[in-house]
């Protein structure tokens, strides 16, 4: 069998000190994970339950690299997150064996067309065009968990031009990480080399052209972009 044209590449991320490469399936991100973020947005922050979106993995954007300003928006804005990469798949994952499904975490940013969105959610409309356009998915190289453990607090911040802009604790998390796979594999069959950005904290806003975003997460990694 012969594809009629090339095949599209495999998206991979680097993992921390080895050569190999984690090839990624699909990119899951939960919104308003963090009570803070969700009042910044006008939302109440009660603990309602998670709701997702996806973004497609050929948005990934490797630390290091550079996010282009996308055309048709005047209003991006940086989302630092914590990601948690699978390296076991499943459905209906019971909360306290999800960390078994658990890789590795990563640092990375959930870029979004604020002004897109916006105009999408005043008009009910799913939020592709705000979330899940070209070089929306920035991330860091992934840290083993059999290195690391399953962190369950540390800092998260990011810098822009080397100003602190947002700066939190994963321990504010509104869904935990295993709750979070739980709940998702209740919606989803899981897959190894699926990604989850876990949510952002209080803080997001606008990047323009020449910016420099450093972020981190204490214990986890870091992402560095520059924006073009």
């Amino acid at each position: 069998m012969t594809y009629l044209f090339d095949a599209p590449s495999i998206t991979a991320l680097a993992v921390k000190n080895t050569d190999l490469l984690y090839p990624v399936h699909r990119i899951y991100c939960v919104g308003r994970n963090y009570a803070a973020h969700a009042r910044e947005m006008g939302h109440d922050p009660d603990r309602e339950p998670p709701f997702f979106f996806q973004k497609n993995p050929d948005t990934i954007v490797p630390s290091g690299g550079e996010f282009p300003y996308p055309d048709n928006s005047d209003n991006v804005h940086f989302e630092m997150e914590l990601v948690v990469a699978l390296g076991r798949g499943g459905v209906d994952i019971p909360v306290d064996q999800a960390h078994d499904h658990v890789f590795g975490y990563a640092a990375g940013l959930d870029m979004t067309r604020r002004d897109l969105q916006g105009a999408a959610k005043k008009m009910g409309r799913p939020w592709e065009v705000g979330k899940a356009f070209e070089y929306s998915a920035p991330c860091g190289e992934i840290n083993p968990a059999s290195q690391i453990g399953h962190p369950t607090s540390g800092r998260l911040w990011i810098e822009v031009n080397g100003e602190i802009r947002q700066d939190s604790n994963i321990d504010q998390l509104i869904w935990d990480v295993p709750e979070t796979i739980s709940y998702l594999s209740g919606l989803f069959t899981l897959k190894q080399g699926d990604l989850i950005y876990t949510g952002t904290p209080a803080g997001v806003g606008a990047i323009i052209r020449g910016d420099q975003m450093n972020g981190h997460v204490e214990g986890i990694g870091e992402i560095s972009i520059q924006v073009v």
